[in-house]
């Protein structure tokens, strides 16, 4: 059956984002987590509540907050603007800045490895020039990755086993794996999949149980889904244009929810998107990989 068939996305929130991102579930809280990074907010998204637009809680964020990961000790790690940020009892601390010397920049996608280091990539913020950059933060430590710089990277995802980075290159419409070696340091990067003409900017990249890449389509109206081998499967279709990144959540991890954006649309455009901006769910058979805790 082709993606789509079976995958009917529907709005799970009422949030009118101007460019939602970032979705993770948090296992421990059952409960889904969300930025929207030029509205300088955190969301937390509750299931259980049953009631549209009611389950969203809002906290303010002092700079434009690119991801939100839970930690084991209930505090969040959040990758805002300058840099790496804890949040915990109301605040916001600054754990370790990334890219000082490069204001222009700042913070756009990260992922937990299962070795419990976080991945992160950074941008340029007026989406011009090839500044950004992939970095591994670990013990309180950031070190510079290997792939060539971008001016927006996206991810990166791992495998099932870790043993695999995806990573992004979203204006050239490309998507990258590379070997993630014993040492937790990425190989050559290769050529995976590219994006094709008129089916929009691949954006956020998430990986299943099964080792399928998903992968949020900004401007493509819905969610790409490749093979391990890099083999297109088909789309799973939005009724909104700007599809950012999906996450797996739920108890069994077959619930998706997608981010979305307002980011970009003419009025016209909104006119003919109500729901642009909103967070999306649907559900799926091969179920997600359990999110994991960073190490720091």
């Amino acid at each position: 059956m082709p993606a789509g068939a079976e995958m009917t996305p529907h709005v799970a929130c009422s949030v009118g984002a101007t460019l939602g991102e970032g979705p993770v579930w948090d296992t421990a809280r059952e409960c889904l987590w969300f930025v929207d990074i030029k509205g300088h907010k955190l969301h937390r998204f509750d299931p259980a509540s049953g009631v549209l637009g009611a389950a969203l809680d809002t906290i303010d964020a002092p700079e434009e907050p690119a991801w939100v990961i839970p930690l084991a000790d209930g505090a969040l790690l959040v990758g805002a603007k300058a840099g790496v940020h804890r949040f915990a009892d109301g605040a916001f601390a600054l754990v370790h800045a990334v890219e000082p010397d490069l204001p222009g920049n700042r913070l756009n996608d990260a992922a937990v490895h299962p070795d419990g280091s976080v991945w992160l990539g950074t941008m340029d913020n007026a989406e011009e020039a090839p500044s950004g950059g992939y970095y591994r933060f670990d013990g309180g430590t950031c070190v510079a990755l290997s792939p060539e710089p971008m001016v927006i990277t996206n991810g990166p995802a791992f495998s099932p086993g870790g043993d695999t980075v995806y990573l992004v290159d979203t204006l050239e419409r490309n998507i990258l794996s590379a070997p993630v070696g014993a040492d937790g340091h990425p190989g050559e990067a290769r050529f995976f999949a590219r994006i094709p003409d008129g089916m929009g900017y691949p954006d956020g990249p998430v990986v299943d149980s099964a080792g399928t890449v998903w992968v949020g389509l900004f401007g493509g109206w819905g969610v790409a889904r490749f093979a391990p081998d890099g083999a297109f499967l088909g789309r799973v279709e939005f009724p909104v244009a700007n599809v950012t990144k999906i996450a797996f959540g739920g108890a069994d991890l077959a619930t998706v929810y997608a981010t979305t954006a307002r980011k970009g649309l003419s009025d016209a455009e909104l006119a003919a998107q109500p729901h642009a901006g909103d967070l999306f769910t649907f559900t799926v058979e091969v179920p997600g990989l359990k999110p994991g805790y960073p190490a720091s």
